[in-house]
């Protein structure tokens, strides 16, 4: 399929199809009627079909992520639906003597949802990190699909309303950076889209590239917002209280968020590997345009381009940044159930992320919602990007293992950080100087028989890992890992988790990748294009080869007790 990158001067409300105007809303001091953005009609999951990248042609030139006018005409962006992908049936928990073909899905016990690593970026921001990226090098520094992030979530807010019509979920989950730089008004516009609210994806003056309603990314429209009847939970990420997921912010970078200058640092590396990286001006990271219509960057270079801070733009309080205890109290600023969506009230005031909820009264199941994001106080080692635990929340987690056990709870820990998946010493593996080593957290996992699934995001793959139980005689102690991609970066997907009780009283964890369904022409389908290009241009590792999407079945044994427990429990499936 050949998605345009051109911007349509007609409104999108005929082309498209789009609801009546629904709300009345206030932007720029105007008041105008707001409509709603609508996805395609056609709503399906990589079961059926995947979206996959084109070849570039082998005549394309070069061109820089930020040459989006040149896109097209090179070829770049381009993509088209590959065949669909079915579940892979894994059997790595399970002793060699097992047979898989005697055991049917017999009823199901639960059913949701997890988005992760959305990243909402406010462009314009003189405090983001574009020079690392916009000529290449690193995306997360500086991609396309930053001008539209709002809207792909959207897109998969509406997707996952489809879906729940014909099959329903009983809760859904988001894993983290929510926000791409600590920004108040990042963490409003992520929340207001599932709450569906009015959205203004603009700031500082109100900036309108393409004259008209609905046909730039600067646009204000109103979000659809989640299905009222599905709760939502939140976990807390790297991005959502670290500079760029990894530098505490300082009073520098608190004063630049706000500001009029943009932002000066070192290199990336020094970031990372100096611990007064952040504390070097050797680099303006410049700014978006957003006057223009493909976000052109300026302000971006060395301290000899620019012997001065840049003048940003305009300046907006609403940048600010916010620490981890305001960034958990604006999730009781939200209109969608459940309030505060998971964390706990006095959360505000200890910045304590780590809470418990049990979905369904009539199946034991609890979820243990984990921060294993670094502390800011933490000593300074190869930045903040890390997986961690210090020794309260260490000694919550086994408090919460425990009582899970005791209670005869299924368990399934959901936290940013996945484990065990990257070597010692690795940006995004877990942290050396952690208090509780990956080897000491494994034995205490291995522990309990009732831990059947750790789900993560934060490296933007769609991976499944195994992790069988030390001793053999014991397959029960053994549990999956399954990590979710971006809905930022390409592939830009969510994830669904079915978990059914087989008719040999095992468990299967069905776990599906989903394309976000996205009109031709919508802002959603620009941003799905846009992500293609940035992957065909930084050529970013796809985990999985070749597309990134990956669906299993992830059969797991139970323990004598939860098998008796759970036997005659769920909704009954057809055989």
């Amino acid at each position: 399929m050949r998605l345009s990158f051109e911007f349509k001067k007609v409104v999108l409300v005929v082309s498209m199809g789009f609801l009546a105007f629904s709300s009345w809303g206030c932007v720029g001091g105007d008041r105008i009627e707001l409509a709603e953005y609508r996805i395609a009609s056609d709503v399906q999951t990589t079961l059926s079909r995947v979206v996959s990248l084109d070849a570039v042609p082998q005549t394309a030139a070069a061109v820089y992520p930020y040459e989006i006018w040149k896109f097209e005409q090179d070829g770049y962006g381009t993509w088209h639906y590959g065949p669909g992908m079915p579940h892979e049936k894994r059997l790595d928990l399970m002793p060699a003597s097992y047979d898989a073909a005697s055991a049917g899905h017999a009823a199901r016990l639960l059913n949701f949802f997890a988005i992760t690593d959305i990243h909402i970026s406010d462009k314009e921001s003189p405090c983001q990190a574009i020079y690392y990226g916009y000529k290449g090098g690193i995306s997360s520094g500086y991609s396309p699909v930053m001008l539209y992030t709002t809207h792909v979530l959207d897109a998969a807010v509406q997707t996952v309303n489809a879906l729940h019509k014909t099959n329903p979920f009983d809760f859904g989950i988001s894993l983290g950076d929510t926000c791409n730089d600590t920004q108040y008004n990042e963490l409003r516009w992520y929340i207001d889209v599932l709450d569906g609210k009015n959205i203004n994806p603009d700031s500082g003056v109100k900036d309108d590239p393409v004259p008209g309603p609905h046909n730039d990314y600067q646009d204000a429209y109103k979000a659809v917002g989640l299905d009222t009847t599905i709760p939502w939970y939140q976990a807390l990420g790297n991005h959502d209280h670290f500079y760029i997921g990894s530098v505490p912010v300082n009073d520098y970078l608190r004063q630049t968020y706000t500001g009029d200058e943009i932002v000066r640092l070192g290199t990336f590396q020094q970031l990372f590997y100096d611990p007064d990286g952040v504390n070097k001006r050797d680099y303006s990271m410049g700014a978006v345009d957003g006057r223009t219509v493909y976000g052109d960057i300026y302000g971006a270079g060395t301290s000899m381009d620019f012997p001065t801070p840049v003048k940003a733009l305009a300046a907006d309080t609403n940048r600010r940044s916010l620490t981890r205890n305001e960034w958990i109290a604006e999730f009781f600023n939200s209109s969608s159930s459940p309030a505060g969506h998971g964390f706990p009230r006095e959360a505000i005031e200890t910045g304590f992320a780590c809470y418990t909820f049990e979905p369904k009264a009539d199946v034991p199941l609890r979820v243990i919602v984990l921060d294993d994001t670094q502390r800011a106080d933490d000593v300074f080692f190869q930045g903040y990007g890390h997986g961690s635990l210090d020794a309260e929340r260490y000694a919550w987690l086994m408090a919460q293992l425990e009582k899970g056990q005791a209670d005869g709870k299924l368990m399934i820990i959901a936290a940013h950080i996945p484990i065990g998946v990257r070597p010692a010493g690795a940006l995004d593996g877990w942290w050396a100087k952690a208090c509780v080593t990956e080897q000491e957290l494994f034995a205490t996992l291995h522990s309990y028989p009732n831990l059947i699934l750790w789900i993560a995001g934060h490296r933007h793959v769609n991976t499944v890992t195994a992790f069988p139980s030390p001793d053999p005689a014991r397959p029960e102690l053994g549990f999956w890992q399954v990590e979710t991609s971006s809905l930022r970066d390409y592939p830009q997907q969510f994830r669904m988790f079915e978990i059914v009780r087989n008719s040999d009283d095992t468990v299967s964890i069905l776990t599906t990748d989903v394309d976000p369904a996205v009109a031709d022409g919508s802002p959603a389908a620009t941003s799905r294009a846009y992500s293609v290009a940035a992957q065909q241009l930084f050529r970013n590792e796809l985990d999985p080869a070749p597309n990134g999407s990956y669906n299993a079945e992830l059969v797991i044994r139970l323990s004598p007790e939860m098998q008796a427990k759970i036997r005659n429990i769920g909704t009954p499936l057809r055989k």
